[in-house]
């Protein structure tokens, strides 16, 4: 499979020390020839592979020195599209890397889409569907697990045990076949029905090992979705500022303060987490800050932990109690609060609304208890589980969906294979195992589902 030449900007917009306009394809290296100029003899046609070349980008119309260039020479296929690659390494500023795109543009190539230098990566066999996907996750990764997480799938670890999976099943599609096509063996269900239920077993299990993973891979991928909530001035702005370690939510002994939902993404032991800010939940007439309580309402549905901070210093009030059964059946810690002041809190009342969540307590003042905090929402997610070298986590929405189908189309063999259900119509759930399986790695997936995956890309990725 043959391609055009496409050229990006590989690296983000804006000042920087560096930018790189990358251009790949079959005139890659003639294309960037015509407005390369270098002090040396040679041309760029003349270079050999995975070599650097100094010299100047000109505008071979105008004879003007466009900009001061390193030139990054790959011929395929040991490159990362398996095409020939030039990487023109410019100084990083909006106009000379824009200048330089356009003059490779108006020399043939064509301004690549989303995606499209790992879509062809894809394409021309070089990595895998799952793999091309974890290129993304490496690019948003937000602490070191969610980093290792990704390079292992990057390095096919998800890939080599999907493809001992459908070995698997194909061998045993291969012995049904076999088995079928000698009828003159009278014991062929005795022969055949044992092998299926003992292969698709390993399979399943090897399955719903992956699912375990699933939760914490989702975690470590996504984020952990986590509200603060409690009433107003009672520390919810302050604890997030103490997580994030910086001041990104106002703090006043004014109730109300914070009227809007605040974001931010903070690292907790090696957990990322999207950490929520909410309006303080009250009844209230002030128009504003009903809908910012009313907004807290609705992500508090989608949240996957709640911190839901406490004033220990005044008594429990119906509000604090209305919020205990807002959040009832969730995951919770419990944060009290201003442990400097005086409790006037009933300890025992909070931990019987509290029931089995854990309660921790704290001085945001002066960041006490901070530390027991985070070590109990990475302990709540990951207690006792194995770090995330040593296991194979399935992290992406799309993987867990098709690992699920998996599972129900395998248990359905496996049982009409007990009731010994005629072995050609056993085969269709084997074969369709195979097949979720395969659009996993992409060997089974269809077009326009690869269109829609790399769209999702940055450009010049």
């Amino acid at each position: 499979m043959e391609f055009d030449t496409i050229a990006a900007i590989s690296t983000p917009l804006g000042e920087g020390a560096i930018a790189i306009v990358r251009l790949s394809g079959p005139e890659a290296i003639s294309i960037a020839n015509h407005v390369f100029r270098s002090p040396s003899a040679k041309t760029l046609l003349e270079q050999p592979t995975h070599t650097i070349h100094y010299g100047h980008i000109m505008d071979p119309k105008l004879d003007e020195v466009v900009e001061e260039v390193m030139v990054s020479l790959m011929k395929g296929p040991k490159t990362f599209t398996r095409e020939d690659v030039i990487e023109i390494n410019c100084h990083g500023g909006l106009v000379s890397v824009n200048r330089v795109l356009q003059l490779v543009l108006q020399y043939g190539a064509r301004l690549a889409e989303p995606g499209e230098f790992t879509k062809r990566a894809f394409l021309n066999g070089r990595i895998d569907l799952s793999q091309a996907e974890a290129v993304m996750d490496l690019i948003r990764a937000k602490t070191d697990r969610a980093m290792n997480v990704a390079l292992g799938q990057m390095d096919g670890k998800l890939s080599r045990l999907i493809a001992s999976l459908r070995q698997a099943l194909l061998e045993t599609l291969a012995q049904v076949e076999v088995n079928i096509d000698y009828p003159e063996y009278d014991d062929v269900e005795e022969m055949t029905l044992p092998m299926i239920i003992e292969k698709s077993g390993w399979v399943k299990k090897e399955i719903e090992y992956l699912l375990q993973t699933s939760t914490q891979g989702k975690i470590l991928r996504e984020g952990l979705s986590t509200v603060i909530v409690g009433r107003p001035n009672v520390g919810k702005s302050s604890l997030l500022n103490s997580l994030v370690q910086e001041n990104k939510a106002i703090v006043t002994d004014i109730a109300g303060t914070t009227r809007d939902i605040i974001e931010e993404y903070v690292n907790v032991r090696g957990v990322p987490l999207k950490l929520v800010d909410t309006a303080g939940i009250r009844e209230t007439e002030d128009i504003v800050e009903r809908i910012g309580v009313e907004r807290s309402r609705q992500v508090l549905k989608q949240a996957d932990l709640i911190l839901l901070v406490l004033n220990q210093s005044d008594e429990l009030t119906p509000e604090d109690e209305r919020l205990f059964e807002a959040i009832e059946g969730m995951d919770v810690i419990v944060v009290l609060n201003k442990t400097d002041l005086e409790r006037k809190m009933d300890l025992d009342h909070v931990k019987q609304l509290a029931g089995n969540s854990k309660i921790v307590t704290t001085s945001l003042l002066s960041d006490a208890g901070v530390d027991q905090l985070e070590e109990a929402i990475a302990t709540m997610f990951f207690e006792g589980s194995i770090e995330s070298g040593d296991l194979t986590y399935v992290s992406n929405a799309r993987h867990i969906a098709l690992l699920h189908q998996a599972k129900n189309t395998i248990e359905d063999a496996i049982q009409a294979a007990h009731d010994r259900v005629p072995i050609d119509m056993i085969q269709i759930d084997v074969t369709r195992t195979w097949e979720i399986l395969g659009e996993i790695t992409g060997d089974t997936v269809e077009e326009s589902l690869i269109d829609q995956l790399f769209s999702q890309f940055c450009l010049g990725k």
